[in-house]
Formats: structure tokens, C-alpha cells, sequence
């Protein structure tokens, strides 16, 4: 029995397309204009499209807002998996803060206008709310042979401490205020976290 290959819609691939280098010419923007949002009007002539193209794929600006803070995850994903938990401790500091950095560095500014422009949009606290997770899901992955030694209070204070200190707003101050390079910036992150960190009995320093 022969099978057919089932015909691609090249219509909607193109659609797809479009809508992608849309969301990609918001994201350009953004960085550049942070935080003030791009106007559709912008965001056409960017992209090479018109407006009304724009409008044919979102509903409205905040739709895109959401999709282009969604695409900016999925690449976060698929750019900075957790690595390096099972290493011991120096290594996962290690580990730990140069995939937190390279993704501060990448998306400073874009963090930046979505924290200053949710306003009160629930999908976009939504998706503040989840980065956020991410971040201390990833501390006690990286970390879990210390948060073991730890009691309850005493873990959720540390957790807590943590992800300020690796918040996107802390590696910006280092970077842009204190003029700090990206390996100087980690140095500071590594030092601290070293500091913070109890040491595992069962593990050498």
C-alpha cells in the first residue's frame, strides 16, 4: 500500500512565518525601546509588514506581548536547560550561574518592559509569576544536596535570598550600574552563593 505525503498548507505555513518574524520584530523593539512599548505602527515597519497584518494574527498588542514573552521562554528553554546538578558543589555553582547570567544578559531589557508594562493584565502577571518559579524550581535543583542539611525555615530563607540575589534586576545593577563586566558579574554571583550555602558534610568543598 502506497502511502501519500500529506500536502503541506503554504498558505499557513506563510502565516506561521509572518507571525513569527512579528513577534521577532516586537522582541527587537522592546530591547531596543524598553520600557516604553512598540506601537503597531513600529512593529509593521519592522517586521516589513503592514498593520493590518499584525492585526489579522493578534487580537491586540497585549496578545502579542503575550506570545512574544511566550517565544522568549521556549528559547530560554531550549538555550539554558538545568545542567550540571549532579556535579559537586563548586561545579554547580558554577553551572548554575553562568546559565543564570547568559540568560539576564540576553533578555535584560525585555524582563525589564514586562515587569514596568504588566499593568494589570493577568496574563502577563501570569507569566512574571512563572519566571520567577522557573528561577527557584532551578535554585533547589542546583542545590539540593545543601537545602537537604537545611530545616524548613531556614531553606525557604535561603531560597529566598537566593533568587533576589540572581533576580535579572541584580545582574543588571552589576552590569549597567557598577560596570561590572559578564565575568566579574558571575565572580560576585559565585562568591556570595559559596558564602550563603551551608556545606554538605558528605561532600568535599
Amino acid at each position: 500500500m502506497t502511502v501519500r505525503p500529506t500536502k503541506v498548507d503554504g498558505r499557513r505555513l506563510r502565516s506561521e512565518r509572518t507571525k513569527q518574524l512579528i513577534i521577532e520584530a516586537y522582541l527587537a523593539l522592546a530591547q531596543d525601546l524598553s520600557p516604553r512599548v512598540p506601537t503597531a505602527a513600529e512593529i509593521a515597519a519592522k517586521a516589513g509588514y503592514s498593520v493590518r497584518s499584525i492585526f489579522e494574527r493578534f487580537p491586540d498588542i497585549l496578545a502579542l506581548q503575550v506570545a512574544a514573552v511566550d517565544y522568549c521562554f521556549a528559547q530560554v528553554s531550549a538555550l539554558a536547560p538545568p545542567r550540571g546538578a549532579e556535579g559537586d558543589r563548586a561545579s554547580r555553582i558554577e553551572a548554575h550561574v553562568r546559565t543564570r547570567g547568559q540568560t539576564c544578559e540576553r533578555w535584560v531589557r525585555l524582563w525589564h518592559s514586562l515587569v514596568v508594562n504588566q499593568g494589570d493584565s493577568p496574563e502577563l502577571k501570569a507569566r512574571v509569576r512563572l519566571a520567577r518559579d522557573s528561577v527557584t524550581e532551578r535554585i533547589q535543583l542546583m542545590f539540593a544536596p545543601e537545602f537537604a542539611t537545611m530545616q524548613i525555615d531556614e531553606r525557604r530563607q535561603t531560597l529566598i535570598v537566593l533568587e533576589a540575589l540572581t533576580d535579572v534586576e541584580s545582574w543588571e545593577r552589576m552590569r549597567e550600574y557598577f560596570g561590572l563586566s559578564v565575568d566579574e558579574a558571575c565572580a560576585v554571583w559565585i562568591q556570595t552563593i559559596d558564602r550563603l550555602l551551608p556545606r554538605n558534610p558528605n561532600e568535599a568543598a
